[in-house]
């Protein structure tokens, strides 16, 4: 069997390739992520053309340090509207962002990459619309409260298969999708390309 890579330092994805019985290691990309952005800025990239670049550049990054290796990339972004939104850089910024996103659908996009030999080989990008409760200041308060620092780690302050689901009315879109890893057709394009047998 082919070496399989994860170029990504979440450890949200580390866990859905484990859980899903994958024998894989583990390879963080140097990649500027911002800077990718702001590249595209102006281009007319939509959001899911953003998570799509990025995935790209992280894949292709490892696979040309590991030619051999079939390597998976994957980013994810949250838009608002016309606007993306990254990670709060401390709980006050976690909190304006909550009161943003009260009563208000954003879309997450989650996109996932095999690369190798130092090209794209396949890609794929799933969308998710979340539209959030009306969330008073002092519940937002007792949320970040309850959390902590683990509200920093996710671009919408919150962890869906955690506490973050009580901020929620309604979800369209799958798990996978919203962790930040299309699992499932993942999987599919393992299989394809023979690098997982089951």
């Amino acid at each position: 069997m082919q070496e399989i890579i994860l170029a990504s330092g979440s450890p949200h994805r580390r866990m859905l390739l484990q859980n899903a019985g994958l024998e894989f290691s583990v390879e963080k990309p140097d990649i500027d992520e911002r800077s990718v952005e702001a590249a595209l800025a102006g281009s007319g990239a939509t959001s899911e053309d953003i998570a799509a670049v990025l995935a790209e550049a992280k894949a292709v990054a490892v696979s040309e340090r590991h030619p051999e290796a079939l390597v998976i990339g994957s980013d994810q972004t949250l838009s608002l509207g016309d606007e993306l939104l990254h990670k709060a850089a401390d709980m006050e910024a976690a909190r304006r962002q909550l009161l943003r996103l009260s009563s208000r659908t954003h879309q997450l996009s989650s996109a996932v990459v095999l690369a190798g030999p130092g090209k794209a080989l396949w890609r794929h990008t799933a969308v998710a619309h979340m539209t959030m409760r009306k969330l008073e200041p002092a519940a937002i308060g007792r949320y970040l409260s309850d959390v902590g620092q683990a509200a920093l780690g996710s671009v919408g302050c919150y962890q869906i298969e955690g506490a973050g689901i009580r901020l929620f009315e309604k979800i369209e879109g799958d798990f996978f999708t919203i962790v930040g890893l299309p699992l499932l057709p993942l999987l599919a394009a393992l299989r394809d390309k023979g690098a997982i047998d089951g």
